[in-house]
């Protein structure tokens, strides 16, 4: 006996190997899906294809899986988070200040605290729409990556925010310490995004990526960084941090997008120096627009103390 599934290809994994596309539509590590196409598993629009084979938006992906495959179930594990507060709750939202280190919702790899763990731990009774993994998620904060993040609690809440999310109605804003001095000092990056060619857990700015809009002004300026404030136009995954990479400005502390790691050492940082300071929205439930502020955690403001 097997279990086949079928999938449309969307856009965003255009050029995709098909071992990294089914990995990321199905939830199956890279690795099985490999072995999958190796054995015959995998068909992209009727034909049978290898690992390596490159997938195009739209593509009918079917991948058959033995009846007896151990691949993961996602579920949301109830895990209290320390440092994780609460900003405010009402019967539609809770808007939650996420420490470093935690993810939004469960994921294949992830083993690791998330927000909606330690909602459940503390009772909080979550949106049912969406995934079960990712129950009233209407959008995501990277683990290495502190600051607001909003949960929906209602079917209502979800929709509407959602679809103010999907229409760029939300007002998201982020400080940042970028190294060097960005020229102009207030600025438009428009530069689309899409998975990096190389490296499957990165991202580059690409002709072939998504629309990627990030506004920027200058704060402060030190002698080897900038304190800037960022507010997005769109939210593509690494949006930031991928954006000021490509201007030869990363932001401190993130190794993985080329910053100068002496330079992190020097300022304590294990990680980026990103944070979610602000969030405005029409709030789903009274129509009202409401706003909402986070400090910087210590690790951050240690080293912007020390610079």
């Amino acid at each position: 006996m097997s279990d086949s599934r079928t999938m449309l290809v969307p856009e965003g994994l255009q050029g995709e190997r098909v071992d990294a596309a089914i990995a990321r539509l199905f939830g199956l590590s890279r690795t099985r899906a490999a072995d999958l196409a190796a054995d015959g598993g995998v068909a992209v629009n009727g034909s049978h294809v290898g690992k390596s084979h490159r997938v195009h938006g739209g593509d009918m992906l079917e991948v058959t899986l033995p009846s007896n495959d151990p691949s993961p179930t996602l579920e949301v594990i109830a895990e209290p988070v320390p440092g994780m507060g609460i900003i405010h709750d009402d019967d539609d939202i809770v808007v939650v200040d996420k420490p470093v280190g935690v993810a939004a919702h469960p994921s294949v790899g992830w083993t690791g605290p998330t927000v909606l763990g330690g909602l459940a731990a503390a009772g909080y009774r979550i949106s049912t729409s969406g995934a079960s993994e990712r129950q009233g998620i209407v959008s995501r904060l990277d683990v290495g990556t502190s600051g607001l993040m909003v949960v929906c609690k209602s079917e209502r809440g979800y929709s509407l925010l959602k679809r103010a999310f999907k229409e760029r109605t939300v007002d998201k804003t982020y400080h940042t310490l970028v190294q060097g001095l960005p020229d102009p000092l207030v600025g438009t990056i428009d530069a689309p995004i899409a998975r990096h060619p190389g490296h499957d857990y990165k991202f580059a700015v690409m002709e072939s990526g998504k629309h990627a809009v990030t506004h920027y002004e200058l704060l402060e300026a030190f002698r080897h960084a900038s304190l800037l404030e960022i507010h997005l136009e769109t939210g593509r995954t690494h949006q930031i941090r991928v954006h000021f990479s490509a201007l030869r400005h990363p932001c401190v502390g993130d190794l993985t997008y080329g910053a100068d790691p002496t330079l992190a050492k020097k300022l304590g940082l294990e990680r980026q120096w990103l944070h979610a300071v602000g969030l405005g929205f029409e709030h789903p439930g009274t129509g009202e627009w409401v706003t909402f502020e986070s400090q910087y955690p210590q690790d951050l403001q240690d080293a912007l103390d020390r610079l």
